[in-house]
């Protein structure tokens, strides 16, 4: 048990060195390639005040008139190093903007996989298990209708309820404004992060549950069911005892697979509420053309989304022994 561990995680760190090494390579070539001028946006809006020769100098310093090879080279020998270099835009290690900011999309995040993934698939459950009824065509309309409907706009309807009409939660930030860090409370973070909760939770639930209805009806119009209906076997037990366990890999699948999809999503509803996070730091960094931040977000955000694959295929060899049996005998 312990060899097939270890023999999977260093499968896995090996994949993941490689994956690293080539967004890392395609990455610093489209930042390269990029029409956005960084000295432009690092100056900012002192740009009439800045003469050609203190341009050279901005460039000189943060290393941009240096060619591509010798600036990728001096980046990743810097990197091995752990130092990820010194944004642009905050003027401080990109190791330190990526850690303040960790936090508040880690907790966004978690909090709305969690919800999308237990609501989800409830309601596939339910949707399959009263198949044709009007609670399956009201799950299915929900559905369909989400799962053509941007993020954003989403975020933007939800600001308009529940922030401009009710006046229920606030409009957006990750604390209120004009107070101090230390006089902020949990409850007050918390209800900042309510609508960009609701925002990923309520789009992520419409693949889950699609999915998850879909399996099901398979599952439940399969013969091994009708031999267990022809035991005798009704209702919640029949559901428990065949359906669920039959659904449980799709189900992990999917919901592991979600985590580019949460990144994503995340980095437009931090831009809606203006959420301080991963996600608003990846499209300033971007806009503004903040080399050592924008690859080290990368990085994190790839870092991030084959950890959930990693993860799914662990809970595959715990959930099917036959593959778990399988994958160790090919070791």
């Amino acid at each position: 048990m312990i060899n097939g561990i270890m023999v999977f995680a260093g499968k896995k760190l090996i994949r993941l060195a490689a994956l690293l090494a080539s967004v890392s390579i395609i990455t610093f070539a489209l930042v390269a390639m990029s029409p956005i001028d960084p000295v432009q946006s690092y100056i900012g809006a002192d740009v009439m005040r800045v003469g050609a020769e203190q341009r050279q100098e901005i460039a000189a310093y943060w290393g941009l008139d240096r060619p591509f090879p010798e600036r990728f080279i001096k980046w990743t020998s810097a990197l091995l190093q752990g130092d990820m270099g010194t944004s642009m835009i905050y003027r401080e290690p990109v190791t330190h903007v990526i850690a303040e900011r960790f936090m508040h999309s880690a907790l966004l995040m978690a909090f709305a996989w969690l919800l999308s993934g237990v609501i989800g698939f409830i309601a596939g459950v339910a949707a399959a298990m009263r198949k044709d009824s009007w609670l399956d065509r009201l799950i299915k309309s929900y559905c369909y209708t989400l799962a053509s409907t941007p993020s954003f706009w989403i975020g933007l309807l939800l600001m308009m309820i529940f922030a401009v009409w009710l006046g229920w939660l606030p409009v957006g930030m990750g604390v209120p404004a004009g107070v101090l860090a230390e006089n902020v409370t949990w409850a007050d973070r918390l209800r900042h992060m309510v609508m960009p909760v609701l925002t990923l939770s309520v789009v992520g639930i419409a693949p889950i549950a699609l999915h998850t209805r879909q399996k099901l009806i398979d599952v439940m119009d399969s013969d091994f069911i009708l031999f267990a209906k022809a035991r005798g076997e009704r209702g919640l037990g029949l559901l428990l005892r065949h359906g669920l366990r039959n659904i449980a890999l799709p189900a992990i699948t999917l919901q592991f697979a979600s985590f580019g999809e949460l990144f994503g999503g995340a980095v437009l509803a931090e831009q809606v509420f203006s959420y301080p996070g991963l996600g608003q730091a990846t499209v300033e960094a971007g806009l503004r053309g903040d080399v050592p931040l924008l690859m080290g977000l990368v990085l994190c955000s790839t870092l991030f989304v084959f950890t959930g694959n990693a993860l799914a295929d662990y809970f595959y060899r715990m959930v099917d022994p036959r593959l778990r049996y399988r994958k160790e005998e090919r070791a």
